[in-house]
């Protein structure tokens, strides 16, 4: 008589067990979100710009998140506008990371871009850029002001490019 309870009690602890996996989700700390725009604070540091054209200038660009644990994977989005939008490619052969941010955690990331001729055909008049965070829809925008942009011979965009994330510190 003792074998049936012994079953059921075998069986109800199975099912328990099973309906306690929680399916992959999300952990409790939302560590796997990804950061959101109005969640750190973005600052373009001091750029290295081109001063004539056919140079070389670097636009670091440092993000500090302000609020929960969130994650940065893949590369930023980055627009540059002269009233109609053009996206500035990842560098090519860069490797993205995934990086974990937790509250204070920094992160950064470069553009580099060739300056064009002032007037030329090619050249790209930017006035702001805009940077989106990766898996997010909500960007910001802010002034361009390092000069018009080159196009690249082959007319397929600018030529600039956009660095992966690093780590900021320890």
């Amino acid at each position: 008589m003792r074998a049936i309870p012994l079953t059921v009690t075998a069986l109800a602890a199975a099912l328990l067990l099973t309906a306690c996996d929680d399916g992959g989700g999300k952990s409790g700390n939302n560590a796997d979100s990804a950061c959101e725009i109005g969640g750190v604070s973005v600052q373009i540091g001091s750029a290295s710009v081109a001063p004539a054209a056919g140079d070389t200038g670097e636009i670091p660009v440092s993000l500090t998140n302000q609020s929960a644990p969130c994650t940065l994977d893949h590369f930023p989005d980055v627009v540059l506008s002269d009233g109609s939008d053009t996206t500035v490619p990842a560098l090519k052969g860069a490797k993205a990371q995934k990086l974990k941010l937790a509250k204070g955690d920094s992160a950064s990331f470069s553009l580099t871009y060739v300056r064009g001729k002032e007037g030329a055909g090619n050249t790209l008049a930017a006035k702001t850029v805009k940077i989106t965070l990766p898996g997010t829809d909500t960007g910001r925008s802010f002034p361009w002001k390092y000069g018009p942009v080159a196009g690249k011979a082959d007319g397929s965009g600018p030529d600039a490019s956009v660095s992966a994330f690093q780590q900021v510190g320890d």
